[in-house]
């Protein structure tokens, strides 16, 4: 039972994080409806109208717009689902589960839009997969005519969505593991004669999904109003909703501002839509688990399905290795004309002409993730010291950390951005530090506060008995021993802020050029080299934060052996 103080200490943490992560949020739909409804006396809308919605109903393809984007994220959260639960159910706790977990794991921290140009690069007509295929096979002496990866029903986009969310998926599903009876309930379930994914789904599939909803919801949400991947790989005529409401925003008619403001507030309704309808899904599937409990079907020869969902979690993550490696190819690749399989010659030409034009939106970007990386995690170790043993996951609060997953990022940004304008406030770095911060501020708390709580409070107290305070304590003691999560989570702020495209975008206003936004606005053209080169360095940054994150404790604590793991 928590201690009068404790509940004092956790009741003001929460406010302050329902002040940081619940404010913006709000001002920023405010800042969505209003417009779309004709309020913005910035630009002379002083009277409540439904015109813009109007206007936006009579937009070219806007049904087909909405319905794609509905359709893509909800195909993608199934998919993602079906895939990580499939396997989670057939080999958890086996190697080749253990084998899986530690190469899927590095991929959290490749960019989506890194990872979608790593595709794209595989798929495309003139793309990897088919120059590997002989020519005389194919018959193909020149790239086919075919709508990739921006074919009209989003499958490419899907495809790219899938690849990145079900890594997500799993590592929050691991993270969920230990809490779960999985021995026991594995030796009832084959007592029983149940196959092992069967009897994992009746056994501990409802307690699992319950402790990954939200997630699955950020899934959701995320791959219904994407904007970047699919900017690179969904379709174009029509785009989607969201890269609409982009285009409608970077217009430089000042009236096209109420059309994208509807766009915005349309936007939210879709996500309510789609939450709505996997509402209706999780209980047709409760529906059809509790048949399956009901009619004594054991299905225990799951092998066919086994292995398919072995394949499905290696070709996810070899699909996006390829890719990168594809990527490094083409960023030093000299004359790679089409069905050959490698380039002619490598040449570090391309490299040396794109550097200089790299070094801006370089040091904008570790500049932008350094500091928003650093700030979440200084405010996090003031939140959880605040919070003391009640800071853990189950405090009902740190549900709040999912709110600005749960809300598109095309709505609530792109209000943030009005009231900013309308308050007169310039775009620059500090306005983008501060929506960075809202983003990168829940990964490094949830990264973070499980080792926090794991540490054991012994090694306090003997500090303690030796008379040393609270803060000497903390800064002595605890923040040593957990150089090492503190570290990872800093690299896990780092890679979210790095990725952050529609953020920097909007609210920089496009004076602020990061790598993702140089490597998105290359995609509707232009050299594949020179998109190698941006993809790349975009797919490297997070993985050097990691490694640095992982060398640290070894270089600082070199004669302490322990004190390295």
């Amino acid at each position: 039972m928590a201690r009068p103080t404790e509940v004092r200490r956790t009741s003001g943490g929460n406010a302050l994080l329902a002040f940081i992560l619940g404010l913006p949020v709000l001002a920023g739909i405010a800042g969505t409806v209003l417009p779309a409804f004709g309020y913005l006396p910035a630009l002379g809308g002083s009277r409540v109208t439904l015109a813009h919605i109007a206007e936006l109903a009579g937009q070219p393809h806007i049904l087909r717009s909405v319905l794609t984007g509905l359709a893509a994220g909800l195909l993608t959260t199934a998919g993602a689902i079906s895939i990580v639960g499939a396997f989670v159910a057939g080999f958890a706790g086996t190697r080749l589960f253990a084998r899986i977990q530690h190469l899927v794991s590095p991929l959290l921290a490749v960019p989506h839009a890194a990872a979608a140009f790593a595709l794209a690069f595989l798929v495309a007509p003139s793309g990897f997969l088919l120059r590997l295929i002989s020519p005389e096979l194919t018959g193909f002496t020149r790239p086919p005519d075919w709508p990739l990866p921006n074919d009209p029903f989003a499958l490419t986009m899907i495809a790219g969505l899938l690849v990145k969310e079900v890594p997500f998926l799993f590592l929050v599903t691991l993270a969920a593991l230990p809490q779960l009876p999985l021995i026991r309930a594995r030796r009832l379930a084959a007592a029983l004669g149940y196959g092992r994914i069967a009897g994992f789904a009746v056994c501990l599939w409802p307690a699992l999904y319950r402790q990954i909803r939200l997630p699955v919801f950020a899934v959701l949400v995320y791959s219904v109003s994407v904007v970047d991947v699919a900017m690179i790989l969904g379709p174009k005529l029509p785009p989607t909703l969201p890269v609409r409401i982009a285009q409608w925003t970077g217009s430089p008619e000042l009236g096209a501002r109420f059309l994208a403001s509807a766009g915005a507030f349309l936007q939210i309704g879709v996500v309510v839509a789609a939450m709505a309808i996997w509402i209706v899904l999780e209980r047709i599937g409760k529906a059809v688990l509790e048949r399956l409990i009901f009619s004594g079907r054991r299905l225990a020869r799951d092998g066919a399905l086994r292995a398919a969902a072995a394949l499905v979690m290696t070709a996810c993550t070899a699909a996006i290795f390829a890719g990168l490696g594809l990527l490094s190819i083409w960023s030093f690749a000299g004359l790679w004309p089409f069905p050959d399989a490698l380039p002619g010659s490598l040449t570090s030409k391309t490299w040396m002409r794109t550097l200089p034009q790299l070094r801006t939106s370089f040091g904008t970007t570790i500049a932008l993730a350094l500091c928003a990386a650093l700030l979440s995690l200084l405010f996090t170790i003031l939140l959880l010291y605040r919070n003391g043993t009640a800071a853990g996951q189950r405090n009902p609060g740190y549900r709040l950390l999912y709110l600005p997953l749960l809300v598109p990022e095309i709505s609530f940004v792109f209000g943030l951005q009005v009231l900013m304008l309308s308050a007169g406030l310039l775009p620059g770095f500090a306005s983008v530090l501060a929506v960075h911060f809202i983003f990168v501020l829940p990964y490094v708390l949830l990264s973070l506060s499980a080792p926090w709580q794991a540490l054991d409070p012994r090694f306090e107290r003997i500090a303690a008995g030796f008379g040393k305070s609270a803060l000497s304590i903390l800064f002595t003691v605890r923040l040593p021993l957990l150089l090492r999560p503190c570290l990872t989570a800093l690299a896990v702020g780092f890679a979210v802020s790095v990725s952050l495209y529609l953020p920097t975008l909007l609210i920089g206003s496009g004076r602020l050029t990061t790598i993702t936004t140089e490597a998105v606005a290359l995609s509707s053209g232009g050299d594949r080299r020179v998109i190698g080169i941006y993809a790349l360095v975009q797919g490297l940054l997070p993985f050097l934060a990691f490694f640095i994150a992982s060398l640290g404790p070894q270089l600082l604590f070199r004669n302490r052996r322990l004190m390295r793991t």
